[in-house]
C-alpha cells in the first residue's frame, strides 16, 4: 500500500509539471458557474451511470489503469467485463466503468477534467447535485431532455420541488448519451464559462451540432450499483447525495469491498484509492493525512528519473498511434479566456499526462509494487501493453450510428 502510494504521488507530482502546484494553490470552492461548466458533458447521463462516473473521478489514477485494461480487452463487454476485473484492487466505481469503455476512455483522455470533477465530488457533493438538477432543468426547458426508447425522464418530488430523474427505459440495458452541451442546454447563461464538448467515438459518426445520440446498449444490470437521493433543502438541491446499493457493490468487488464505509447506503469517499493524487484544498490534505513532498524532494526525484542509468536517453520510444491524427479535433472551449478564472484551466492535458507517464515508465525500469500498481504483465500499470494512445484501440464499442432525435 505504502509503495503504491509513493508511486502515485511520484507520478502526480514529479512527472506532471505544475499539476501539483495547481492543486495546492486551489483554495476556493468551485462556483456554480464552474460546476455547471464541468458537469455539462455528463449531467444528462442516467442517474446510476452519472453517480458511478462521479465516484470514479475521485480516483483518477485507477481510472487510467482501468482505461488501459479496457483497451487491452476490447472483446469483453458489459457485465462480463466487470466480472473479469472483480479481483482488481480498484474502487468498485472504477471497476463498474469497464462496462462502459467509451466513458472510461473519455475520462482517461481528459484527465484534468476528471480530476476537477473528482475534486468537486470530494469537497462539494451537495453543490454537484445542485448543478446536475440545474442543468437538467435547463435542458428540459429547452425541449432537449425527454423520454426516448433508450432512457426515461421522470420527476421526483422533494420538499415541494421536482427533481429530474433519468433511468434506462429497459432496466436490463444502459445507453450512454452523447450531446453537444451548447445545444442541449439552450442559451448558455455564462459566456465566461462555456461548457466543453467531448464528441462521440469516431466510429459513431460526425461530431454533433444538435440532437442526442446514444451508443450501443450495454447489458450491465449487475454493474449498476450507484444512485441518487434527491433532497431539496429549502433553497436548492443541497440536501442530495449519491447512494450505493451495497449488495450489488459486493457482487462487483467481492472481498475488496468494505460495506461498512457506506452507512445507510450513502456514498463515502475512500482516500485509500486516491494513490497520492493531490487534493484541491489544504483542509482536504489535512483531513486525509496527505503528506506532500517539498520542492527539494520533487527536484531530487526528477533528477533520479533523468539520471537513472541513462534510461530513456538514446532509446527509440515506441510509436504512439493516434487515429485520425491529421483530422481537425473539436475545440474544447475554456472559460479562462479574457483573464476570467475557469474550472477548465489546463484541460486537454490528458495526453501530456500519458506521455509523461510513459517517460517515467521507462526510467523506473522493472519494479514491483504492492497491490499490482506497476508490474510487468500484471494488473494496474502494465509494461507489456505499450504506450498509451489517444482514442481508438478498443476503448470504444464499435457499432452503428446509434440513435438521433
Amino acid at each position: 500500500m505504502k509503495r503504491r502510494h509513493l508511486l502515485g504521488c511520484s507520478l502526480a507530482l514529479a512527472l506532471v509539471p505544475g499539476f501539483a502546484a495547481r492543486a495546492q494553490d486551489s483554495k476556493q470552492a468551485f462556483t456554480p458557474q464552474q460546476l455547471d461548466q464541468l458537469l455539462a458533458p455528463i449531467a444528462l447521463y442516467p442517474d446510476a451511470l452519472l453517480a458511478q462516473t462521479l465516484m470514479a473521478a475521485t480516483y483518477p489514477l485507477e481510472v487510467v489503469q482501468a482505461a488501459r485494461w479496457s483497451k487491452d480487452n476490447p472483446n469483453l463487454k458489459g457485465d462480463a467485463a466487470v466480472a473479469a476485473v472483480k479481483d482488481k484492487d480498484w474502487d468498485v466505481s472504477v471497476k463498474s466503468l469497464v462496462a462502459f469503455p467509451q466513458t472510461l476512455s473519455m475520462m482517461n483522455e481528459q484527465l484534468d477534467w476528471t480530476q476537477k470533477v473528482g475534486d468537486a465530488m470530494i469537497g462539494q457533493q451537495k453543490d454537484v447535485a445542485d448543478a446536475v438538477q440545474r442543468l437538467r432543468a435547463r435542458a428540459q426547458a429547452a425541449g432537449n431532455l425527454k423520454s426516448t426508447p433508450q432512457q426515461t425522464v421522470t420527476t421526483q418530488s422533494s420538499g415541494g420541488q421536482n427533481a429530474i430523474v433519468i433511468q434506462p427505459t429497459n432496466p436490463e440495458v444502459v445507453y450512454v448519451p452523447y450531446y453537444n452541451p451548447t445545444w442541449a442546454y439552450g442559451q448558455w447563461p455564462y459566456p465566461a464559462y462555456p461548457p466543453a464538448y467531448y464528441p462521440p467515438p469516431p466510429n459513431y459518426g460526425a461530431a454533433l451540432l444538435s440532437g442526442m445520440m446514444f451508443g450501443l446498449g450495454v447489458a450491465a444490470t449487475a454493474s449498476m450499483f450507484g444512485g441518487w437521493h434527491w433532497g431539496w433543502n429549502g433553497s436548492n438541491w443541497g440536501g442530495s447525495y449519491s447512494t450505493v446499493n451495497v449488495n450489488r457493490a459486493v457482487n462487483i468487488s467481492g472481498n475488496n469491498f468494505n460495506a461498512n464505509r457506506y452507512a445507510e447506503g450513502r456514498w463515502n469517499f475512500d482516500a485509500a484509492h486516491r494513490d497520492g493524487v493531490p487534493y484541491r484544498t489544504q483542509a482536504e490534505r489535512q483531513q486525509y493525512n496527505q503528506v506532500r513532498p517539498d520542492a527539494a524532494q520533487r527536484e531530487q526525484f526528477r533528477g533520479q528519473l533523468e539520471g537513472r542509468g541513462g534510461a530513456g536517453a538514446g532509446v527509440n520510444r515506441p510509436n504512439v498511434e493516434r487515429p485520425n491524427a491529421g483530422a481537425e479535433r473539436p475545440q474544447v472551449m475554456r472559460g479562462g479566456e479574457g483573464g476570467r478564472p475557469s474550472a477548465f484551466d489546463g484541460v486537454e492535458r490528458g495526453g501530456q499526462v500519458n506521455r509523461d507517464y510513459n517517460r517515467g515508465n521507462q526510467s523506473w525500469g522493472d519494479r514491483n509494487f504492492d497491490r499490482g500498481s506497476y508490474q510487468r504483465g500484471g494488473g494496474g500499470f502494465e509494461r507489456g501493453g505499450g504506450s498509451f494512445s489517444r482514442g481508438g484501440g478498443g476503448g470504444f464499442e464499435r457499432g452503428g450510428g446509434g440513435f438521433r432525435r
